[in-house]
């Protein structure tokens, strides 16, 4: 019998899935990352979001899980890793004026690495590792490759997230919930026992920005000028780490004929430049690091759909490379918020082809 490790986070994905790969045959353990350490008061945080107090629960109804489907189940203390990859990432992301996106990181150097080398050290002996995401893969015969490809419900679709997995992290994961919908997906919960998860509420943000005094060093709140695009002082901002490229609210500025918009992060001068929503449309970008998933590498330019995050519909254009492990895109029509930092992930149907960071 083939043993896998789940990663379980207490939430009803994870959990059906360990319950679909027992029914399948497998001999399943139930593994939950630990992040917490305790950084800040609880009543400040996100109770949504991966990293927080909340974690206590979370482990919580993840026991309950493998309890319900007879299971064993064990907790990894990645809290060090967590600390020193994804934190270091995401504070230095917008301490340089870029909106980092932590799950992406999270997924690549966390959840499919870091966490499956602490698995191997258990001496679990296990022969897969699975995750609740909704993707597929395929193995492409003749490239000799493995591929990601979209979750059959394109509404719930989480390839983004992994587009910066290699082919030895791909060859020993198993996606259960690819061919699923998340409809579906609660339907076998309830007739499992365990229709208590369709009560509890995903996990949405990464981190509130309650909390950011906590975390982020305190020049990363030095006050400074909010302008428009020709310069003319509007405002004052709270520091530049509490906006993003496409913001509107909370900009604490009026008396403009229409909306105004964050279009601009200028950390040299600690300024952030707004301006009419127009200027929030551009038909290109660049992206750097990239990691081809699918394809062995880009040679001449193709046709593809770029998807500049994770609520974003992909938007079809050229994608041409400019080195080995860098691109432009130029879009066929005009994208709203393209924002540094954040990932370019390029599709052709179905097949992640890649991903890289929008310069």
């Amino acid at each position: 019998m083939k043993k896998v490790v789940v990663a379980l986070s207490g939430g009803i994905d994870s959990a059906v899935s360990a319950l679909l790969l027992k029914e399948q045959g497998y001999n399943v353990i139930g593994a939950t990352m630990s992040f917490w350490d305790n950084i800040a008061p609880a009543s400040k945080w996100c109770l949504g979001g991966c990293y927080g107090p909340q974690e206590e629960k979370n482990i919580s109804s993840a026991k309950r899980i493998c309890s319900i489907l007879n299971i064993e189940h064990i907790v990894i203390d990645l809290r060090n890793e967590f600390k020193d990859i994804v934190l270091t990432y995401f504070i230095s992301s917008y301490m340089d004026g870029k909106t980092p996106n932590p799950c992406v990181i999270c997924n690549a150097q966390i959840k499919f690495s870091a966490f499956y080398e602490e698995l191997k050290k258990q001496e679990l002996d296990f022969d897969y590792f699975a995750t609740g995401h909704y993707a597929r893969k395929n193995y492409d015969i003749k490239l000799r490759r493995w591929q990601i490809l979209k979750g059959k419900d394109l509404l719930k679709d989480q390839s983004y997230f992994l587009c910066l997995l290699n082919q030895e992290q791909i060859s020993k994961t198993l996606f259960p919930l690819g061919e699923k919908t998340k409809e579906e997906i609660k339907q076998i919960a309830l007739d499992n026992g365990l229709g208590f998860l369709k009560e509890r509420e995903e996990s949405q943000d990464f981190i509130d920005s309650s909390v950011y005094p906590y975390i982020f060093p305190a020049e990363a709140f030095t006050s400074g000028e909010i302008v428009d695009i020709n310069g003319k002082v509007l405002g004052y901002h709270r520091g530049l780490v509490n906006y993003t490229i496409g913001q509107r609210k909370h900009l604490g500025i009026s008396g403009m004929d229409e909306p105004y918009y964050v279009v601009g992060i200028d950390v040299e001068h600690n300024r952030l430049i707004v301006g009419p929503l127009m200027g929030l449309y551009k038909d290109n970008l660049q992206a750097r690091n990239i990691n081809w998933v699918s394809i062995p590498g880009l040679k001449e330019t193709i046709k593809a759909e770029t998807k500049i995050r994770l609520a974003h519909n992909a938007a079809p254009g050229k994608v041409i490379p400019l080195s080995e492990n860098r691109v432009e895109v130029r879009f066929d029509e005009p994208q709203l918020s393209i924002t540094p930092g954040q990932f370019a992930v390029f599709y052709q149907g179905d097949l992640l082809l890649g991903g890289g960071v929008i310069e």
